[in-house]
């Protein structure tokens, strides 16, 4: 997969000397958070809608406005868990791309994005997914696929979906006949298994012995 290919220049950037009308007409006639701001080949910053709305005078410049602007971009070479995370950070519906020479190329659109990622193999193979958490003394991420593959199992990616100032919840996605194996291997290791299988037997113990006293206190 090129990501490169879904870089788009439908819409055209914005210079620092472009009225403010026209950047609110672009708005007004598109679904964007952000407007690329460019003089020459180089990226000045982006121009947020909300900001843009803002202003009064339709024919001021926007070259009298680069305190409102706001510098992100994405990288000809970022991957596609790069993107998402630039686009989740900024709380944008594009970003600006450069090249190697840092000169504005183009842009990625969010749907574009979150399509490569939903349809991607890492969504769509016939896997397991596991959440686990640990502090971060003890994570590894080299333990994480001993212990996937320790179980005939293959690990078919992983990330660190949450993080506290002490632990760390990593979700893993595999391949594998026995996650009740995996399962109570974490445990073992003192990793916390925050995702529930239907083939856990420890939980299905804790269940039926919760039940079972249950039943004897209503008695």
């Amino acid at each position: 997969m090129n990501i490169n290919e879904y870089i788009l220049k439908e819409i055209k950037a914005l210079t620092p000397y472009s009225s403010i009308k026209q950047a609110q007409e672009l708005c007004e006639s598109l679904p964007i958070s952000h407007i690329p701001i460019v003089d020459g080949s180089k990226l000045i910053g982006c121009f947020a809608e909300d900001d843009i709305q803002t202003i009064e005078n339709e024919n001021d410049v926007i070259s009298n406005s680069t305190y409102l602007l706001q510098y992100f971009h994405a990288n000809k070479n970022d991957s596609l868990l790069e993107l998402i995370t630039l686009f989740a950070e900024n709380d944008c519906t594009i970003i600006p791309v450069l090249d190697k020479q840092q000169n504005y190329i183009g842009y990625y659109d969010l749907r574009d994005i979150l399509d490569l990622f939903v349809n991607s193999p890492f969504m769509h193979q016939n896997s397991e997914t596991l959440i686990v958490s640990s502090s971060k003394l003890d994570f590894s991420m080299s333990q994480v696929s001993q212990i996937v593959e320790s179980n005939k199992a293959k690990l078919l990616g992983l990330y660190i979906s949450r993080e506290t100032a002490d632990q760390v919840e990593i979700t893993l996605k595999l391949s594998s006949d026995e996650i009740n194996e995996i399962i109570q291997t974490f445990r073992r290791y003192d990793y916390t298994v925050i995702t529930q299988h239907e083939d856990d037997f420890y939980l299905e113990e804790l269940k039926d012995r919760a039940n079972y006293l249950k039943k004897y206190l209503d008695m």
